[in-house]
């Protein structure tokens, strides 16, 4: 398959896809239905999803199956979500973790 056909092909395919809004670190962004949220912030232009505890290094996504725990996020104030294993979502709250996140207080 040439360049120009793969080209092709991928924005057909794009453009059948619903798209999805959501917000990382309370910043607007969007992605197609059904992305995995690693995938969605990857194409960001997000590429450290967390901060190590003790040392406060970067940390982004390593195997992007779930195997690891490189790619942790808080979604929905949920902390330690492997972003490589959920689909984002309409209205999805993601923020980048901080260590070993925290729980966001309910309103």
């Amino acid at each position: 398959m040439s360049d120009l056909s793969r080209n092709h092909f991928h924005a057909a395919s794009a453009a059948r896809e619903p798209v999805v809004r959501f917000t990382i670190n309370g910043q607007e962004s969007s992605a197609g239905a059904g992305t995995s949220v690693a995938a969605a912030l990857w194409a960001a232009g997000r590429r450290a999803l967390r901060l190590t505890t003790q040392r406060g290094e970067p940390r982004g996504i390593f195997c992007g199956m779930g195997v690891c725990f490189d790619c942790l996020v808080e979604i929905d104030g949920c902390p330690n979500v492997r972003a490589c294993r959920i689909a984002i979502k309409e209205g999805m709250r993601v923020r980048t973790q901080q260590g070993a996140g925290s729980w966001e207080e309910a309103p």
